[in-house]
């Protein structure tokens, strides 16, 4: 039997693979659970583990920079609508993500998938020139962030680390810079500073329209397989796709029973609202696998990449997945 490790979070949707409720035919995995800011620079720097979560941005951006030690299977373990993490200073005269523009914007990562995505909605929806953006990046609220593959942008074009021990939010209070693309809020926000202001406050009701107008559940990780065990076992690489694919299943079933049980299992007081609407804005395959289903998602971040001056060129979807699951 093939032994392999597997690096991932600890998504619900990829936990029944690690305890054993799903299994590959002839694999022995060997688990890891690791949060994805230790994951991504594994995965691009020394390609740690044989299977491994993934960011769909650092992947495009190694394809198109001549490959990856990795080959993916469109099982997408973490998506996030976006409109919800623009955020501002008071005062500083934005109403909108459209008054971003020109201004200097603080990003945890300018090669981040959330950024990518969330520069995205800024020119397709709100007709921002992020080019013209003063960019900043480093922390969020806490630690240390660094770019996890250098970056080659255009002469002229502003992305500027902040110093090491200050944060994007400390800087937005000190009004040195005007907004944020925030993966998740700010903690002086969740605090209650008024200072801090998210720039669109029914984000739910934004993305369920953005959901409705692109078809697009933002993808930001999916899971990459070593080439050389592809290589050696290529018919490996569609059951483990189908493995994820079971483990997911597992997680939804588990959910919608939790939804529809009596007893609130969950520490969520408005669960089934949210699955109610969720189910209505999206349907009941709401978190898709697969790349056919997906193609023109995949197509439009290869996009954003190669116009953010990320990827060198604009890599096809077809590329970023092994060909034994572009059927899926």
């Amino acid at each position: 039997m093939l032994e392999l490790s597997l690096g991932t979070w600890d998504h619900d949707r990829v936990m029944a693979l690690h305890d054993g409720r799903v299994t590959v035919p002839d694999l022995k995995l060997a688990g890891e659970i690791h949060p994805t800011s230790k994951l991504f620079p594994w995965a691009v720097k020394e390609a740690r583990f044989d299977i491994t979560e993934m960011s769909v941005s650092s992947y495009i951006l190694q394809l198109s920079r001549g490959g990856s030690d990795y080959t993916a299977i469109p099982a997408f373990v973490s998506r996030a609508f976006r409109h919800n993490g623009f955020f501002a200073r008071a005062g500083a005269g934005i109403k909108s993500p459209a008054d971003f523009s020109g201004r200097k914007i603080g990003v945890p990562e300018y090669q981040m998938t959330a950024a990518v995505w969330m520069r995205g909605i800024l020119a397709d929806e709100y007709g921002v020139d992020c080019d013209a953006i003063h960019w900043r990046t480093g922390a969020l609220d806490s630690g240390v962030r660094r770019e996890r593959l250098e970056l080659k942008l255009p002469d002229g074009m502003r992305v500027e680390p902040i110093a090491e021990g200050d944060t994007l939010q400390d800087m937005l209070l000190r009004g040195e810079i005007d907004g944020l693309l925030a993966p998740k809020p700010p903690q002086a926000f969740l605090d209650g500073n008024p200072d801090l202001i998210r720039l669109i406050p029914d984000f739910e009701a934004a993305e369920q329209a953005y959901f409705q107008k692109t078809g697009f559940f933002p993808i930001m990780h999916l899971i990459g397989i070593r080439k050389s065990v592809a290589d050696a076992h290529p018919a490996l690489v569609r059951d483990l796709y189908d493995g994820f694919v079971a483990a997911r299943d597992l997680a939804v079933d588990r959910l919608r029973s939790v939804w529809l049980g009596n007893a609130n299992r969950l520490s969520l007081p408005w669960l089934g609202a949210s699955m109610e609407r969720t189910l209505a804005t999206l349907g009941p395959d709401y978190w898709s696998y697969g790349f056919n289903a997906n193609r023109a998602e995949i197509d439009a971040i290869c996009r954003y990449s190669v116009q953010q001056h990320l990827a060198e060129f604009r890599v096809q979807p077809e590329a970023l997945f092994h060909p034994s699951v572009l059927d899926t």
